[in-house]
């Protein structure tokens, strides 16, 4: 799991809210601190927040989390866990999960299933100049929004493979580092994909054995940071022989969580046990005056292609979750500009694992179109 103090990307700003962005006087000399001075006052302002009643401290918390529903207000949340660690462990205790309430709050819930009873709204964007792609959450109904930051990715050619490193940080996409979440890789045609995670789903999961799990060398891992792969899901496309016309038909397999625990450090509470979950796209139907496949996204995809996809659960899949009917969209990703994409997902699957899925669907795919 991810740092509370390490993941820039989530605390920057929640730091520079919470400690008031450091505006100095015009004309005022600046002396800068001795290191050692200023680590010592770390620690008595530390100790001091720290000695606060659990009750009351629990409360404030609380507080603050109930009026804080959406970004960018929640950074005050972050905030607060990152004061010191009991500051940290009242926060965890309060914030519920995704599937609970609905939001996300710490890098954790990026691997916690999503929301139970509707769509966690989300977009991604592509660079095709450096081949990185960055997940957002949206912060309202708009298409258009800025959204909030929560994953990035970014393709790599190693042979006649493609893969892609998943990280809670944009300028730091490398595998072993502390921002490392997971990874993908495709085989030769780009129709198989596999899904790691980079901490083990559940207890008992053993790492990958996998050559190419373990490409970076010993000095690129941080010693806090695992330096094991767990393979976590499958991508499949299916060929297409004939060149019949329709969309790409794909199959997954993943991991998922049974039993979810409601902290929302998964340090806190394991995951006992892991069944996977099998999920195909939905059949779109033919439509004769406009002489082109349709889906329904319900107003979220704007523009034709054949990356747009929804996935539902499999016969008999989706029985532990609640989700074994066809009628409920789990996962959809579908165009909307040129370089910009919505993502739906919502439980059994994580924002990583729809991340994931959703990464397979760029590249050109011969065999299957």
């Amino acid at each position: 799991m991810v740092s509370w103090r390490r993941s820039a990307s989530w605390l920057s700003s929640a730091s520079r809210s919470s400690l008031g962005g450091g505006v100095g006087v015009v004309g005022e000399a600046k002396v800068t601190p001795d290191p050692a001075a200023r680590e010592e006052d770390e620690e008595v302002d530390e100790e001091r927040w720290s000695r606060l009643l659990p009750e009351l401290l629990t409360e404030i918390v609380r507080r603050v989390d109930a009026g804080a529903e959406r970004w960018p207000p929640r950074r005050d949340v972050v905030a607060c866990a990152c004061v010191c660690r009991r500051w940290r462990d009242a926060a965890v205790s309060v914030v519920r999960p995704p599937l609970e309430c609905g939001r996300i709050t710490f890098p954790s819930s990026l691997k916690q299933p999503g929301p139970r009873d509707a769509p966690m709204h989300c977009f991604i964007r592509r660079n095709k100049k450096n081949s990185t792609f960055c997940l957002y959450l949206s912060l309202t109904q708009a298409l258009t929004d800025k959204g909030k930051f929560l994953l990035a990715a970014r393709r790599f050619r190693h042979g006649a493979h493609t893969e892609y490193i998943i990280s809670y940080d944009y300028d730091d996409l490398y595998p072993g580092s502390n921002s490392y979440v997971g990874r993908l890789r495709s085989d030769f045609l780009g129709t198989k994909f596999i899904m790691y995670d980079s901490q083990p789903p559940y207890d008992g999961a053993k790492p990958s054995r996998s050559q190419s799990s373990r490409r970076f060398t010993s000095k690129q891992v941080s010693p806090q940071v695992s330096g094991s792969n767990f393979e976590v899901g499958q991508v499949t496309y299916k060929f297409n022989f004939l060149k019949s016309r329709g969309p790409r038909r794909m199959q997954c397999s993943i991991q998922c969580p049974v039993g979810q625990g409601t902290a929302s450090d998964p340090s806190k509470e394991k995951t006992p046990t892991s069944t996977s979950l099998d999920l195909k796209n939905k059949a779109p139907r033919w439509h004769e005056h406009l002489q082109c496949w349709c889906l329904n996204f319900h107003g979220r995809v704007t523009v034709a292609s054949v990356k747009n996809f929804q996935l539902v659960a499999t016969a008999g899949s989706g029985g532990p979750w609640g989700v074994g009917d066809e009628a409920t969209v789990i996962l959809q990703f579908g165009k909307i500009e040129d370089d910009r994409f919505t993502m739906d997902y919502r439980q059994p699957l994580s924002a990583f694992q729809a991340f994931a899925i959703c990464l397979t669907s760029f590249g050109t795919k011969l065999a299957c179109e």
